[in-house]
């Protein structure tokens, strides 16, 4: 990949910049004259980094990665060199974060011969709301992260650890939906979730799904049927729950010394929630324990166990939430598991499968080939809804965008509302 590090290049992102601040908000434009909502000038210091000999100047390139559009998990936009040890890139926003959420980024170093995986700041992610026309970010590489604002709406229990047979202890926490404490004699609809430590809050990765928000203003409006929330957080052992077969991961991938085989710890995950979680959950609270009002769901890595749980426990879980799944695990196992499970004459589970256009070509790609490998297994319109999100990149608050379509795929009350959902069907 080339990357402009001229001075040139940066006298004119400079130029941008000074002429972008002069103007209002709503005739903001950038050089191709297109409206710009939020312009975010980043500095990055870089001298302890070149003083320790992490970073050299000659050989190594320093830029950001981020959550929006034109920001990318996958490419780094370049910063240009500033003055001695510092380098700036100036990057122009065209639409807001949904709901008001902080754009998450972090500084990445990359150089020839490291992995995809090595070169990031540490920690989570840092992030910055985009509440100004212009505003500039002046930090060292590896700062300290900001503060996250913790917002929560509704009632939420934490479960703490507890030991399992089959997995690492981890944290539960349940959202009750309005009038759980009035309506004593009713019982409700499940909702199973992965990576449960970013559905209510920002505290863990800086950004949220903000189900918390959108379940409790569509159960006040009545567009959804009352139900409750289990969100299951992850631990280290992520990748292992969450794939259901191993697969060697090349170092240039990990970082590590050499190639490794991961993965294939999702039957005992399965265990963990069908055997230990599930039954403490309905022992708890006064849940309809039947599949047909049982589902699951998760994004990336948990929306690829998610469809590995409704292919091979369709008894337990009658529907599910596949986001932005990870198809391309293990020459995309998944694919060829939908073409070989035998299911019978059951009925299909009820599935929302999802994509975002900017999460690459190849990811578009497999989930349009999951799509069409479970409608040749017999999943139709009222089973099945598939969408693309054309904005939509890998993360949370992309993720956000899309839950009222989901809950209302699960949980609404009128027919219209799900078949508007199969659009990109």
């Amino acid at each position: 990949m080339h990357i402009d590090r001229s001075r040139a290049a940066l006298f004119a992102a400079a130029a941008v910049f000074t002429q972008m601040i002069c103007l209002p908000i709503w005739a903001a434009t950038d050089a191709n004259n297109n409206r710009v909502v939020r312009v975010v000038h980043f500095e990055i210091d870089m001298r302890a980094e070149i003083a320790a000999g992490r970073f050299d100047a000659s050989r190594d390139q320093v830029g950001v990665r981020g959550a929006a559009v034109p920001l990318s998990w996958a490419q780094t936009s370049a910063a240009t060199p500033a003055a001695d040890g510092r380098f700036a890139v100036t990057v122009s926003f065209e639409r807001p974060m949904h709901g008001g959420q902080p754009l998450q980024y972090k500084f990445k170093v990359d150089r020839l011969g490291i992995g995809p995986d090595e070169g990031w700041e540490e920690g989570r992610n840092h992030i910055i709301l985009l509440r100004e026309p212009a505003q500039t970010v002046d930090r060292a590489f590896n700062s300290p992260h900001e503060p996250v604002t913790v917002e929560r709406t509704g009632r939420i229990e934490r479960i703490a650890p507890k030991p399992s047979k089959f997995v690492e202890p981890r944290e539960v926490q349940v959202w009750l939906p309005p009038g759980y404490e009035r309506e004593v004699m009713r019982r409700y609809p499940v909702l199973y979730l992965h990576d449960g430590q970013v559905m209510f809050d920002a505290e863990a990765a800086g950004a949220e799904w903000q189900l918390d928000e959108t379940a409790q203003r569509l159960v006040f409006s009545r567009a959804v049927d009352p139900f409750i929330m289990v969100a299951v957080s992850n631990t280290n052992a992520r990748m292992e729950d969450y794939t259901p077969s191993s697969m060697i991961m090349p170092a240039a991938r990990t970082g590590l010394p050499k190639d490794q085989r991961m993965g294939g710890g999702a039957g005992k995950y399965a265990n963990y929630l069908i055997k230990e979680l599930k039954p403490a959950i309905d022992r708890l609270y006064r849940t309809q324990a039947d599949a047909k009002h049982t589902a699951v769901g998760g994004s990336s890595l948990g929306g690829l166990v998610t469809m590995w749980l409704l292919l091979h426990h369709a008894d337990v879980f009658g529907a599910g939430l596949v986001v932005s799944p990870s198809v391309w695990w293990d020459d995309q196992f998944i694919v060829r598991d939908a073409i070989n499970t035998p299911l019978g004459i059951r009925l299909r589970p009820k599935l929302w499968l999802d994509i975002g256009a900017r999460e690459g070509t190849e990811a578009l790609s497999l989930a349009r080939q999951l799509r069409d490998t479970l409608k040749r297994r017999g999943w139709e319109a009222r089973t099945l809804s598939y969408r693309e999100d054309p904005n939509g990149t890998h993360d949370e608050a992309s993720w956000a965008l899309r839950v009222e379509g989901m809950l209302r795929f699960l949980y609404g009350r009128d027919a219209v509302s799900t078949r508007a959902m199969n659009s990109n069907k």
